[in-house]
């Protein structure tokens, strides 16, 4: 019989209480997608942030507008080839409890709060390690229902609400540092064709309570520069468009929304979202910046309280510390919240192998590369302990 588990978040008070340690986000390396959307080892993709022309037409460039197709399934392997390049880089395998993306975190902790989301993710046990992978399938399918869904009247299209983001960040982002960066290039971003092709990836190591994970995220841009001393923390900068809060209704999903973006940010590390105000057809009015680790202080202490940013970290320990207990063989495993259920369910799929979660460059070099490099490499090695592994950064 398949082994399935059930975790249990309601009520989401036996959350509260102090907050479960957490481990800075630290970035330990980064990869780009270019204009091509091909993978590099590089920081081609970075882009830095200053502040758009206002009012502005989000809905201009629609008709150029060049859409990345992500309908197949690219799992963990963009993340996977940056870890393999990071531990040649130091000789040694990652200790680390969960490998994952940053939007299959933000899931995960914002469920105290998310009736109604569902969704379902792959799981599998290697080394010791936890990866996590969103379920493909399940993710085309409710995207389709999204698009789907009867539009409100005089409402605008699925399409091009998800292009006003793209258009906010094609209009707020420069390819360089402002001062090496033409005024005529600042004052023709409106005219430019937006594109979601190139991406900026961050890998950072994070932890809640005594789970240790690395997570994968795109961000959008950096304020300033970025330090060469990667103990020092970034200056990111997350760029949203929301519908101007104009009444208390507005308020009330401004503030859910905010759930998602404190999320985000909070776990990459980002210090500072940009907020990008908009009318119904899509005119960008206003902007506001706001700093990610005020966000739950401000909900609870000016908003209608929606969300509790301490009862999310707690659950989101617990939940992973749990599931760490119950994923103890390898195969394939599903995790999966169902809309109005409060549980999470984790069940096996596949009693072996990874199915295709792990790529198999990553199986090859830990099974077989890692365990001749140091001696190949010792000479670059002398900053690896005692025990072989990777440091933790402090």
């Amino acid at each position: 019989m398949a082994q399935h588990h059930s975790f249990e978040f309601e009520p989401v008070n036996r959350f509260g209480g102090a907050s479960a340690a957490i481990r800075r986000p630290r970035e330990i390396t980064h990869f780009s997608y270019d204009e091509d959307h091909k993978f590099r080892l590089d920081a081609s993709s970075l882009r830095y942030y200053y502040p758009p022309t206002l009012p502005c037409d989000l809905n201009r460039g629609f008709e150029t507008f060049r859409q990345l197709d992500d309908s197949a399934d690219d799992h963990l392997d963009g993340l996977l080839e940056a870890i393999v390049a990071y531990e040649k880089e130091k000789g040694a395998k990652t200790e680390i409890d969960i490998i994952t993306w940053r939007g299959m975190m933000t899931k995960i902790m914002v469920v105290p709060y998310s009736k109604l989301d569902s969704w379902e993710m792959n799981a599998t046990l290697f080394q010791g390690t936890i990866f996590i992978e969103e379920n493909h399938t399940k993710k085309l399918s409710s995207r389709q229902e999204q698009f789907s869904a009867a539009a409100r009247p005089n409402a605008m299209s699925q399409d091009i609400m998800s292009f006003w983001g793209y258009k906010f960040e094609t209009i707020s982002l420069l390819p360089e540092p402002w001062s090496l960066v033409s005024r005529e290039h600042i004052e023709s971003r409106e005219d430019q064709v937006v594109s979601n092709y190139a991406q900026y990836c961050s890998i950072v190591r994070t932890g809640l309570g005594k789970i240790k994970m690395i997570i994968g995220g795109e961000v959008d841009a950096v304020l300033d520069f970025k330090p060469e001393d990667k103990s020092q923390p970034v200056n990111w900068v997350e760029l949203k468009t929301t519908a101007a809060v104009v009444n208390e209704r507005e308020q009330i999903k401004f503030e859910r929304k905010l759930l998602k973006f404190w999320a985000q940010s909070f776990l990459l590390g980002v210090p500072k979202i940009v907020v990008g105000y908009r009318t119904p057809q899509g005119i960008l009015e206003r902007i506001e910046e706001l700093e990610t680790q005020t966000i739950p202080d401000k909900v609870r202490q000016k908003g209608k309280y929606l969300w509790d940013g301490q009862i999310c970290i707690n659950f989101a320990a617990s939940f992973l510390e749990w599931l760490k207990g119950v994923m103890t063989e390898d195969g394939v495993w599903r995790i999966r919240k169902r809309e109005k259920v409060p549980v999470i369910e984790v069940f096996k799929l596949e009693e072996t192998g990874h199915g295709d979660i792990l790529s198999q460059a990553f199986l090859d070099w830990r099974s077989k590369e890692l365990a001749a490099y140091p001696t190949q490499h010792s000479a670059g090695t002398a900053h690896i302990n005692g025990n072989g592994q990777v440091p933790e950064p402090g």
